[in-house]
């Protein structure tokens, strides 16, 4: 067993997963002095003011299980008893960190994104610091994200020196700053999604995603239908468009290849759960045909989705999810399918549905249960309190705000746990408010 060390090890650290996210999981117990980012193998150094506050960080994350941003990270006590530089620049490890290493191109993560950030808008954020070649902006699993080409590397350095954690606007949109390994964008449209400083005559009209590696070109590895689609009457996307939905891949641990339609679902609390709570909740990730309760055994359902892709999506965000003090067990079903009968309830022709319009959109925002929804579909008129009064029973929240988009009312509502939240929108999604049918999703923003 490694000797305690104020140096933690942290495993399992996604592109999703900034720096300062892993401040806030450890800063409660001591003030942190150090951080590298292993951005090539998905883990992180933190090193703590003394060995004392490692070892209260490590003690009570031995009975809780960390989670950031609907990923589970894994913090041991490192080798290191301390790290011997803060600079990231300059920081090399055994297995080569080759996306730590300064370069005239920036990859750029924007975290609580509350409004929109264009090509316009980055470059006024970051052409202060020298002369911006090019801009390439698009949408990961991490969320949304810009290729953003100095003239020189020099001016790279310096915006990602003084730009990394901050803002853009007060309180959202907080810029993660990496450098890329990419020698070169390739720039073929000027348009709200890509810009060429250097070349103004370039077209406008996009007739084509981009084959710049990294972004948009998912290659011939989704090219085809998800095997085992279900052979009904829903408007189906095929795994390429999907992965384009995504910004150019499945998030990661999708693989794409699942060819099983229907799903089982067990340690359900009998007592809470129905149909219709099922349907809210897996509904996230694809269209439903129809789901049966097991009666036989009362903590079981199964759930036929509208293809294996979304099947695939369910079980890898809702596996281990807490819902009425149970946590689920989400598993591919060797049944093909349900069977009509009187103990299944039909869902292939709901409106309610949420994959049936807007696919690509609600495919951008399928994630793990989070401690924040988005409601929309809102009465013009609600207010916040409104707002409390109808979700407060499932849970403590935390924070609300109400904003208009396009001319439509919505809200992010904050609970205090990721538990109270899928509460809320298992039994409030559908409901109704003033005659208005509202719609609940899972937020990826961590505040407010």
């Amino acid at each position: 067993m490694t000797e305690p060390s104020k140096v933690i090890h942290i495993r399992n650290v996604g592109q999703e997963i900034s720096e300062n996210d892993l401040l806030q999981l450890v800063q409660s117990f001591g003030i942190v002095t150090k951080t590298v980012m292993l951005r090539a193998k998905n883990q992180a150094l933190l090193q703590m003011q003394d060995v004392a506050s490692a070892v209260n960080a490590l003690q009570y994350y031995a009975n809780v299980q960390p989670s950031i941003r609907g990923r589970n990270v894994y913090l041991q006590f490192s080798s290191h008893q301390e790290l011997t530089t803060m600079d990231q620049n300059s920081q090399r490890t055994k297995g080569g960190d080759q996306d730590t290493q300064p370069n005239r191109i920036l990859l750029v993560t924007i975290h609580h994104l509350l409004y929109p950030v264009t090509v316009e808008v980055l470059h006024q954020v970051f052409s202060p610091h020298g002369f911006v070649e090019k801009i390439v902006t698009f949408q990961k699993s991490a969320g949304s994200q810009a290729l953003i080409q100095y003239q020189s590397r020099q001016s790279a350095v310096s915006a990602r020196t003084d730009l990394q954690g901050r803002n853009i606007y007060d309180g959202c949109c907080q810029l993660d700053i990496q450098f890329s390994n990419l020698n070169e964008l390739q720039v073929n449209y000027n348009n709200e999604r890509s810009r060429d400083f250097t070349n103004s005559s370039l077209p406008s009209e996009q007739k084509g995603r981009s084959s710049q590696p990294g972004y948009g070109d998912t290659g011939g590895m989704y090219a085809l239908q998800p095997p085992g689609a279900s052979a009904v009457a829903f408007p189906q996307m095929n795994a390429a468009a999907v992965a384009a939905a995504f910004g150019g891949g499945l998030p990661p641990g999708i693989s794409g290849t699942n060819d099983k339609c229907t799903v089982l679902v067990t340690n359900l609390d009998p007592d809470k759960i129905d149909e219709d709570k099922l349907f809210n909740i897996f509904s996230i990730y694809g269209n439903i045909v129809r789901i049966k309760l097991l009666h036989n055994k009362p903590d079981h359902a199964l759930v036929e989705m509208g293809d294996a892709l979304q099947a695939e999506l369910a079980v890898h965000f809702l596996k281990g999810a807490m819902l009425f003090s149970k946590r689920l067990e989400v598993n591919f079903s060797k049944h093909p399918s349900i069977t009509e009968g009187a103990d299944t309830h039909e869902y292939l022709n709901s409106n309610l549905n949420r994959y049936n319009r807007n696919a690509a959109k609600n495919y951008r925002y399928c994630c793990s249960p989070t401690k924040m929804i988005h409601l929309s579909s809102l009465p013009q008129d609600i207010t916040e309190e409104e707002i409390v009064t109808h979700l407060e029973e499932h849970g403590t929240i935390i924070n609300t705000k109400l904003f208009e988009s396009n001319g439509k009312k919505q809200a992010l509502v904050q609970f205090d746990t990721e538990e109270q939240a899928t509460e809320a929108l298992v039994c409030k999604h559908a409901s109704s408010i003033d005659r208005s049918i509202i719609r609940i999703s899972f937020s990826q923003l961590q505040t407010i």
